[in-house]
């Protein structure tokens, strides 16, 4: 089933009479060892929310038996739907799938190896009755996390805040409650190179943070490797910053400074020094090195914006659906 990402307005007040007013969005990438234990404590809060709600469980390609337990909660629960893509289309896909089906009034998106606490999603939903259209949530701490993982982190959000043309708040993941109004405006865009936070804060609408303090891992392997991670940081930087494209022009305006410093340089050795072995092959194949430099670190930079115009071009749907269950006939069938 091909799935395209357009915009799923809800045309009458009838048809959204039996929507739940929460969605609970996850994806899941290989989590076997945490799914029951996410079910059991999501369970709860569902259960002290003040309306009927949804769990949208997004399977991204597991390898594992993640998709076998969903089906099991599926049977036992018919609040859990669940939505399987046809092979891996990464993290930022598979949300973008779960916005897609939500049906409730209120949207949380959330990871699902439980380092995002499902109780503050209580604390969030008090902001949102508060007049606030997106909570996000904002670490304080990574907890039982080494230097060499909270240290690129820090340096990376402060760096993107600093350079990206619109304001995405530090310390910050995908971990958010989102009015309904917000995420018709996400479904109706049509980047295929997603980065839902910096969308979030592209956005606008009136946001606030709950700061919370991330918890390890409850079972498990990591899946955000340090390349998936990188990717994601270039993909956050190249589509919400033009300064990459500017630090070229910069780039070849210094090396241009460097090349009239360094001919003068040359003229002066030969005037002055006509043996010293610097005017010889040496400072040649310096000059050669760096301008050759200069040059591939300009094209890979231009590399990126083209390639992300090539993606977009092509027109192709965002993912394919090999399974949907538990939402209405006709979300089925999209």
């Amino acid at each position: 089933m091909l799935q395209k990402n357009t915009f799923y307005a809800r045309q009458t007040e009838n048809a959204m009479s039996d929507a739940p007013k929460y969605s609970l969005v996850i994806p899941i990438y290989n989590e076997e060892e945490t799914l029951v234990e996410l079910y059991r404590r999501i369970s709860a809060v569902m259960a002290r929310l003040d309306g009927q709600a949804e769990l949208i469980l997004i399977n991204d390609g597991s390898r594992d038996r993640s998709l076998e337990i969903m089906r099991e909660l599926h049977e036992k629960d018919q609040r859990v739907c669940y939505l399987s893509l046809a092979r891996n289309f990464g993290h930022q896909i598979a949300v973008t799938a779960g916005l897609n089906f939500s049906r409730g009034q209120v949207v949380v998106v959330m990871d699902g190896d439980l380092q995002d606490p499902p109780e503050l999603v209580l604390d969030m939903v008090e902001q949102w009755r508060g007049g606030y259209q997106v909570v996000y949530a904002q670490r304080t701490q990574r907890r039982k996390e080494g230097w060499f993982k909270r240290l690129p982190a820090y340096m990376y959000y402060r760096i993107l805040r600093h350079l990206a043309d619109v304001d995405i708040p530090i310390d910050t993941g995908d971990f958010c409650l989102m009015d309904r109004c917000v995420v018709e405006v996400l479904n109706a865009m049509p980047e295929r190179n997603r980065y839902i936070r910096g969308l979030r804060a592209w956005i606008g609408f009136k946001q606030t943070a709950v700061k919370f303090e991330r918890d390890p891992r409850f079972a498990g392997d990591v899946k955000y490797t340090f390349r998936k991670s990188l990717r994601l940081a270039m993909n956050g930087l190249v589509s919400f910053s033009k300064v990459p494209l500017r630090l070229s022009i910069y780039l070849g305006l210094f090396a241009a400074f460097v090349s009239i410093a360094m001919a003068c340089l040359v003229l002066y050795w030969r005037l002055f020094y006509p043996h010293s072995p610097l005017t010889g092959l040496t400072i040649v194949m310096i000059a050669i090195f760096f301008l050759g430099a200069v040059q591939l670190v300009s094209i890979g930079i231009l590399g990126q914006y083209v390639g992300r115009i090539y993606e977009e071009v092509k027109g192709r749907p965002l993912y394919t659906l090999a399974e949907v269950a538990g939402f209405r006939p006709e979300d089925d069938d999209r």
